[in-house]
């Protein structure tokens, strides 16, 4: 694994404060600075930023734990060819791609579950239980599928939080710029060349994030595919625009 370096250092030291602190905190960091749907009272302006240094609670370490590995990683290596103003633009620019793509899939996935209980005519004072208190009564699951309902409400209530989406860009960028290098999977024997790992990994999130998550049961994942997906597009884009225009090093140090 190549040194760890100065960004990335940075960025695992401001990762590892947001973790002790908002488990310390508790519950009012994360309404702070998790990322909330906009038309949710709980959404602050600064939350598409603050999002991305956040991780699920204790006792859930693997999440940070992964992101923070690969951030080490793959961060390093982009860091060690790019310097620290290119990777942290880069990095940032990431996070934020990926916030704008959950958040309008949440968009879309809100007010689509939301016109199909209007054309059921199910009440205003039921529909705010259902965002407020994830309540319902059977004859509103008469009227409307549940899985419409719980689209409703997972998509007004349930905040995103992580560095993946970055992490995402990171991996783009990896396998923009090292094709070949082989990568070792956890659980799978044989390594697999970045230009076939980053593509399978979207492929995987494309499918489950259009399959849906669920709060009431189903056995939802609880994972924001769509930022990570943004996060990748995001990355792409940036990867080929410097690649077409020739962006290198020195543009910006």
């Amino acid at each position: 694994m190549m040194r760890m370096t100065e960004t990335v250092k940075q960025l695992l030291i401001i990762n590892i404060i947001f973790y002790i602190g908002s488990n310390y905190v508790g519950d009012v960091a994360y309404k702070l600075f998790a990322l909330y749907y906009p038309e949710n009272s709980n959404f602050r302006i600064w939350q598409p930023l603050t999002s991305m240094f956040m991780h699920a609670q204790m006792p859930n370490l693997m999440h940070i734990v992964f992101n923070m590995f690969a951030l080490v990683s793959f961060g390093s290596a982009l860091e060690h060819f790019w310097g620290a103003k290119k990777f942290i633009f880069f990095y940032i620019s990431c996070g934020l791609g990926a916030a704008l793509l959950h958040t309008g899939f949440n968009y879309f996935e809100y007010h689509q579950a939301l016109e199909a209980l209007q054309n059921a005519h199910v009440s205003q004072g039921d529909v705010m239980a259902l965002l407020q208190e994830g309540k319902y009564n059977n004859s509103i699951a008469e009227l409307v599928p549940v899985s419409t309902l719980e689209q409703l409400y997972f998509s007004y209530n349930i905040p995103s939080l992580g560095a993946s989406g970055a992490i995402y860009g990171l991996l783009t960028a990896f396998a923009f710029m090292f094709p070949m290098a082989e990568l070792g999977i956890m659980f799978i024997p044989i390594p697999i060349k970045a230009k076939y790992f980053v593509p399978g990994l979207l492929a995987v999130d494309l499918i489950l994030g259009f399959k849906g998550s669920s709060i009431f049961g189903s056995g939802g994942t609880g994972i924001a595919h769509f930022a990570h997906v943004g996060g990748a597009v995001t990355g792409f884009i940036m990867m080929w625009y410097w690649k077409r225009n020739q962006f290198n090093k020195n543009r910006w140090n």
